[in-house]
């Protein structure tokens, strides 16, 4: 079966890998996103995909702007795929792209389908408090996500599960998965099942300040949250005025937090964002709903450190608040 393979983070080398070590599947191209500036140098560095494909003596390997581009779209094409396998790879995929290998084009998606469709469904799930997820195999059409279903495999999320944790299963999870349904494919016995439309969610593509902390949340969603976007884009939110030092917007980076099991001792009369206790392992928040112990935090410019650490070092005490706002 000769397979164009489209991908690009480390999930998708993963499953780039896992289909290099089966025989009966053969990789004709591999496109993948262009070089991007990486590092405090900003130097142009090749995607997790690009450079396991380089590292493989893989060709060609496309690394269009657009890949629905109709030069981009010939040179696809006159590597005659039977199918196109997809994995993360950023855009949407136009009709012809679409329709041109026999088996179309098939997808890793990491969640199971119809929930969580979109760009992040791996911290939807953990932010949602669910116990179970998993990787979807399913036919791309012109929809967002909601193509026929071709195989599911499920995986359960830890209480400890950040979204990096999770992740790196759902790749080896995917991987395998993926070179499943293609073995299937190969023997005509890979059975398409339609989604219920109804019963479809969304996740969103994540932003850089989705992870400032509003203390109206409950403390479990925070933590769940804490989780979820670790280590990109993390939760921060920022300093009382009067410990923040020079030259610093005063952001603290929330790195660990765990839900306060017993709140008896907050007063009523403070705020979400106020800090109702100190603790030897760190300041005790209130929020919308419980409170939160910061475990281990950053501070901007510094390292990390346990939130017993930090508050030895800044002059927090009860009553403090913590603000969702520069």
């Amino acid at each position: 079966m000769r397979i164009v393979f489209m991908g690009s983070p480390d999930a998708a080398a993963v499953t780039l890998r896992a289909i290099l070590r089966t025989p009966p599947l053969q990789v004709v191209g591999v496109v993948t996103q262009p070089d991007r500036p990486a590092g405090r140098n900003r130097v142009l560095t090749p995607c997790p995909c690009k450079a396991y494909a380089v590292q493989k003596g893989l060709a060609p390997i496309i690394t269009p702007e657009k890949v629905n581009d109709p030069a981009v779209l010939s040179q696809i094409e006159a590597l005659k795929p039977d199918v196109i396998v997809v994995v993360a790879f950023g855009q949407l995929l136009c009709k012809r792209l679409l329709d041109m290998a026999p088996h179309g084009c098939i997808n890793g998606h990491f969640s199971l389908l119809p929930k969580y469709r979109g760009a992040a469904p791996v911290q939807s799930a953990i932010t949602s408090g669910d116990e179970v997820s998993g990787v979807t195999i399913m036919q791309l059409d012109e929809g967002m996500d909601d193509g026929d279903m071709l195989l599911k495999a499920i995986e359960p999320i830890c209480s400890d599960d950040t979204g990096e944790s999770y992740m790196e299963r759902l790749a080896i999870l995917g991987a395998v998965t993926m070179v499943k349904a293609l073995r299937l494919m190969i023997k005509g016995k890979l059975p398409a099942t339609p989604q219920n439309h109804e019963e479809a969610t969304f996740s969103p593509k994540i932003k850089k300040n989705d992870g400032l902390i509003n203390w109206y949340d409950s403390a479990a969603v925070i933590e769940r949250k804490s989780r979820a976007f670790y280590p990109w884009p993390g939760m921060y939110t920022f300093l009382p005025e009067h410990v923040i030092k020079h030259h610093s917007i005063g952001r603290l980076k929330v790195i660990s937090a765990e839900v306060e099991p017993k709140c008896d001792h907050c007063p009523l009369s403070l705020r979400p964002g106020a800090i109702c206790t100190v603790k030897t392992s760190g300041a005790v928040v209130k929020t919308g709903d419980g409170c939160l112990n910061l475990l281990i935090v950053q501070p901007d410019g510094s390292r990390r450190m346990d939130g017993g650490a930090f508050l030895n070092g800044h002059q927090l005490k009860s009553g403090d608040c913590l603000r969702s706002e520069i």
